[in-house]
């Protein structure tokens, strides 16, 4: 057996800690020796003499100082931090003093955890973790939480998940230490079982007694070793002589799905453990997603409304204003040719032809000079401007030349002060009567020259011929039926009227930049108040990094639980990321619903607000984003942890 190619080589492998500005304290002194596959063997020592040490070495969980290690004729050395994790997932089991199981897992959970950083599939390992559980007399305890069971049934769930993967190599570190007396013999009587099966036993104990059982004893003191009755007797079958070293296999793709299912399935758990917590956490980012869409709903409402009002003032118009005649320009209007002409132009929806003029109108005993307009009855549409009294005139009543008229409401108070409804009354305009039939709603004054309150409407044809004497009108309202095509509407207008005219005896006038400039107004205010909430979303995120650092601090020594049993960095990283991820998502989740209730209260409180179906979405993403962004440091932290430094912390 000694000329065999030995499993396990170490060459003056020296450790020590500090150095440098620390003080340095010197642990192993050299040590040198072969293991070979299917050994039972027992290294001994008092404590502090450093065979935890060197069980951390051997069980790749720390690196020499100096020396050489050499497993299955490959040099420890020489690999990363994946092909390390392989090993130690591979290769070897961990039965340790204090048991190390992860304390919101079950009994099952915690045996399967090897397999699931092998990718073993779910049903395979459940049933081997209960076929192991079965086999070491805990059956009924599968669904036991570390708590809930007592020392001697803890440290043998150790030793089932150190055999879940196959655990050629079994490393027992003082597994009786924690244990009454019949507890520790029936534990040795399972490690002695594992070694006629052909495992690969390495127990460190102090106890002469317990190394007693094995096949072969080390005796280590002061970091160096000082006695070694040689190689054991192997078992009838050994696990492990013809080692297979392939430390880049890796899961398979299909179980990528799994993997992140097992992520979240076990950041749930943790969230529900740490509930109140988990849920002040996501205070934060509920209250950051919702005001995002409640922001932005209200922000696309407002700016909705203001440029509905606006149009009253003429968002979607152009005005043509005939220029005076001078020496320059001989100005000849615009005639009902013009308006025939305009009207064919395709941007163009209505030709609202219009007279003005100020006029003395009487009733009873009062008179009022004020405005005179004469109008088409399609300007109470086109100026969004209805009446609260009465009604406004017909097209009917424009051809028959009615003399109706519409009044605004302060002239009503200056011209019939007592009279309550002035519908049905009659006035005179110059000397021509007109019948009252509507009363327009208030509009008040765009400047100060002049007040739309206290004008008087009247049919266009009846304005031209019995009032002003004119035929052509004043000015004319172009009705685009599209606002964006307003400026290409007034090109082809500009273009008609000087092909007709030969000269610009015209002006043109839209409200278009004006419109334009109070909807960038409240898009700046939209974007004020999306920013607003993404800071709050921000703090949100802050909250989650808080939240993730301080839960990395205290899963420290499950962090190196998850190490010992083969779990790569990445495979850490993707654990506590998850975890951030799934609270922003639930928080996102949360907000998206709270965020909609409160836009439908704020519509039945009359407030005006507008969902955004992206804002939704982007509002939802960007939680989700946060809990990436602000979760990757502590998870980055956490797998870099040394896992015999994650395994030390209490």
């Amino acid at each position: 057996m000694s000329e065999s190619k030995p499993l396990i080589s170490l060459f003056d492998i020296r450790k020590h800690y500090g150095g440098g500005d620390k003080p340095r304290v010197d642990i192993l002194h050299g040590i040198s020796l072969e293991i070979h596959a299917g050994e039972f063997v027992a290294i001994v020592g008092a404590s502090g003499s450093g065979k935890s040490t060197l069980m951390n070495i051997l069980g790749c969980l720390d690196r020499p100082s100096e020396g050489s290690y050499y497993f299955a004729g490959r040099n420890v050395a020489q690999m990363d931090a994946d092909e390390l994790a392989w090993l130690r997932r591979e290769a070897f089991g961990f039965v340790f003093q204090s048991y190390n199981l992860i304390a919101n897992e079950t009994a099952q959970e915690n045996v399967e955890i090897p397999a699931l950083y092998s990718g073993m599939p779910e049903h395979a390992r459940a049933e081997r973790a209960k076929a192991l559980l079965m086999r070491l007399g805990l059956a009924d305890r599968c669904q036991y939480r570390p708590k809930q069971l007592s020392g001697g049934q803890q440290q043998r769930v150790s030793i089932a998940r150190a055999l879940m993967n196959g655990g050629s190599i079994i490393l027992a570190d003082e597994p009786t230490g924690a244990l009454d007396s019949r507890s520790g013999e029936e534990v040795m009587r399972l490690l002695n079982e594992l070694a006629d099966a052909g495992h690969t036993v390495i127990l460190i104990t102090h106890d002469r007694d317990v190394a007693a059982s094995a096949k072969r004893i080390i005796e280590i003191r002061d970091g160096k070793i000082i006695s070694d009755t040689g190689v054991g007797v192997l078992g009838e079958q050994t696990i492990g002589q013809t080692f297979e070293f392939s430390p880049k296999a890796l899961p398979a793709k299909s179980q990528w799905r799994g993997d992140v299912l097992e992520a979240c399935r076990a950041a749930w758990r943790v969230m529900w453990v740490n509930r109140f917590r988990t849920a002040l956490t996501l205070l934060g980012i509920i209250i950051g997603v919702a005001s995002v869409i409640v922001m932005l709903a209200v922000g696309m409402g407002t700016k909705e409304r203001v440029v509905s009002e606006l149009g009253a003032f003429g968002t979607n118009h152009i005005y043509i204003s005939p220029k005076r005649e001078s020496s320059r320009i001989p100005g000849r209007g615009i005639n009902s040719a013009d308006l025939e002409a305009l009207a064919d132009i395709p941007q163009i929806s209505y030709v609202l032809p219009n007279l003005s003029g100020s006029k003395i109108v009487r009733y009873g005993n009062e008179d009022v000079q004020t405005r005179i307009k004469g109008s088409r009855a399609a300007m109470s549409r086109m100026l969004s401007w209805p009446v609260v009294r009465g009604s406004f005139f017909t097209e009917e009543d424009d051809q028959r030349m009615a003399t109706v008229a519409v009044l605004g409401p302060r002239l009503v108070r200056n011209l019939m002060p007592d009279v309550e409804n002035p519908v049905g009354e009659t006035i005179l305009i110059g000397n021509v009567p007109f019948q009252v039939i509507g009363v327009l709603d208030s509009k008040g004054a765009v400047t100060g020259d002049q007040s739309d309150d206290d004008l008087v409407v009247i049919p266009y044809t009846t304005a031209s011929l019995r009032v002003f004497g004119e035929r052509d009108p004043s000015y004319i309202t172009l009705e685009v039926g599209d606002m964006k095509q307003v400026d290409v509407a007034e090109k082809a207008v500009d273009d008609l009227l000087f092909e007709r005219h030969r000269v610009r005896d015209y002006a043109l006038e839209n409200a278009a930049a004006w419109i334009a400039a109070q909807a960038k107004t409240q898009d700046s205010m939209g974007v004020m108040l999306a920013l607003i909430a993404v800071v709050s979303l921000g703090v949100g995120g802050i909250g989650v990094m808080n939240v993730m650092l301080m839960t990395v601090r205290e899963r420290t020594r499950e962090i190196g639980i998850r190490m010992a049993t083969g779990a790569r960095q990445r495979d850490i990283l993707q654990q506590f990321l998850t975890e951030a991820v799934l609270v922003t998502t639930v928080g996102g989740v949360t907000g998206v619903v709270l965020g909609l209730a409160i836009g439908v209260a704020l519509v039945l409180w009359g407030m005006p607000v507008i969902f955004s179906f992206s804002a939704v979405i982007g509002a939802f993403f960007c939680s989700v984003i946060t809990g990436v962004v602000f979760g990757f440091m502590p998870a980055r932290q956490a797998a870099k942890l040394d896992p015999v430094v994650a395994l030390a912390s209490e």
